[in-house]
């Protein structure tokens, strides 16, 4: 039996606040975010004490001392920057991207004994474009190919 409603003054007889708790379904999204989230963090600070890590063990190529040092004050500068830049990222798939971009710039580091980003050298209209639509085209597909480890190179210097 339905409750009765009770007399104006007295307002309605059931509450007003959501009519059914959230389905078990919002509630395993909601953990599976929060351990998403967690995951991605502890990534995160791995990344950044791996470079810590790697910068007390950095020797510079030419085996001089005042290079070994500008190198090492470099990857302190370049990490510093990128991840004060990227604090507020709250977007899993723009945090995998950067995870993925610091990834591949330490790995290049490593095997090429530079700290600094590999260049890549395209002529102005050495791109195909898709249907002839000229410099913008061309302006899209440049930022298209740009690998992995160059995404956020040219935003700070």
């Amino acid at each position: 039996m339905l409750p009765q409603r009770s007399s104006r003054w007295f307002g309605p007889a059931w509450p007003t606040g959501p009519a059914r708790p959230p389905s078990p379904a919002a509630q395993l999204g909601f953990w599976r975010r929060l351990l998403l989230a967690r995951a991605t963090r502890q990534e995160v600070l791995g990344l950044y004490r791996r470079i810590f890590r790697l910068v007390r063990k950095w020797q510079a190529a030419s085996g001089q001392m005042e290079d070994t040092i500008k190198e090492k004050q470099y990857i302190l500068n370049e990490a510093r920057t990128l991840f004060q830049k990227n604090k507020n990222l709250t977007d899993t798939d723009l945090i995998k991207q950067c995870i993925d971009e610091c990834t591949a710039r330490i790995e290049i580091g490593l095997h090429y004994q530079i700290p600094y980003p590999r260049p890549i050298h395209l002529p102005p209209m050495g791109l195909t474009p898709l249907r002839g639509r000229g410099l913008r085209s061309q302006e899209k597909l440049r930022k298209l190919s740009k690998p992995v480890y160059l995404k956020s190179h040219d935003e700070i210097s």
